[in-house]
């Protein structure tokens, strides 16, 4: 499983309907579960973002498309940066030159 971090924003309509956001966080988990993600960890956040988002997905297609289906829905904003754990990043180290 490859890991995603996505720093969100809440966008005018997400803060209008500020107090379904755990109801969205939910439906949220739900559909990465039906896509084949995971969503390790959601935290919302003081300072530039209001959400933090850690997710396993198999691959990007299936991380785009949940994040694509999140952000159709108008609440939020999110730009997503592709994690690397220490085994993953030894063997990007191994192909320096």
């Amino acid at each position: 499983m490859t890991t995603y971090v996505s720093l969100v924003n809440f966008t005018e309509k997400g803060v209008r309907e500020i107090a379904d956001t755990i109801k969205r966080a939910d439906a949220f988990k739900k559909l990465a579960k039906k896509l084949g993600a995971t969503v390790k960890d959601l935290v919302w956040t003081q300072g530039k973002y209001d959400i933090v988002a850690i997710i396993e997905a198999p691959d990007d297609a299936t991380a785009s498309a949940l994040f694509l289906s999140i952000a159709k829905l108008g609440n939020i904003r999110s730009q997503t940066l592709r994690a690397f754990t220490a085994a993953e990043m030894e063997k990007v180290l191994e192909k320096v030159a």
